[in-house]
């Protein structure tokens, strides 16, 4: 038997596994359940019930900073909807400057989020002090536009203020990260 014969599937199993382990590393798995007892609870209608101004970055796959912006939100209960009027100035990079979310809570205590950019609806459940928002966007990066998945998240800190961490995921896998601040304003 020739040495070769042997060492290709032994590659290939290798390169296979190894493919395995590097994708599992690049993707991030919160469980909601951890947070349900943590206070203060967080409560998505009483948060956003006025101004709050929010400052995020978003980092790609290697850790860079690609956008910097600062959110301007108006929000507002109307016929039982939660309307979110979001303006957004960029200090670096550049994405939408509008976007107006009609977020509605069911009966079992779930949410469902629309908004023009957002593909189909966005599904919401609360958790203590977290609140978990999954959807997926139509996303533009230079010219060309990506279906991805939004694993968004928020964690009241207290009565004003939450940060929020979303996971931009294409098959699973964590493309990029977006980290915002958001405070209630006066």
């Amino acid at each position: 038997m020739k040495q070769s014969s042997y060492i290709r599937p032994l590659y290939k199993l290798f390169t296979a596994v190894a493919t395995v382990f590097l994708f599992a590393g690049c993707s991030i798995s919160i469980d909601g359940e951890n947070y349900t007892s943590q206070e203060p609870k967080f409560e998505l209608e009483a948060f956003f019930d006025g101004k709050v101004t929010a400052w995020g970055i978003v980092q790609n796959r290697s850790g860079e900073i690609v956008q910097r912006f600062v959110v301007d939100i108006d929000g507002s209960i109307q016929d039982g909807a939660l309307i979110l009027d979001e303006t957004f100035t960029y200090g670096m990079g550049d994405g939408p400057t509008k976007r107006i979310w009609t977020i509605t809570k069911n009966a079992n205590g779930t949410y469902i989020g629309n908004a023009g950019d957002i593909v189909g609806e966005a599904k919401g459940i609360a958790y203590g002090n977290a609140f978990n928002f999954a959807y997926e966007m139509d996303l533009d990066v230079d010219g060309t536009t990506y279906r991805v998945n939004f694993d968004d998240w928020f964690w009241a800190m207290d009565g004003n203020n939450m940060m929020n961490r979303s996971y931009i995921k294409k098959f699973g896998i964590v493309m990029a990260e977006v980290t915002i601040f958001m405070q209630k304003q006066d």
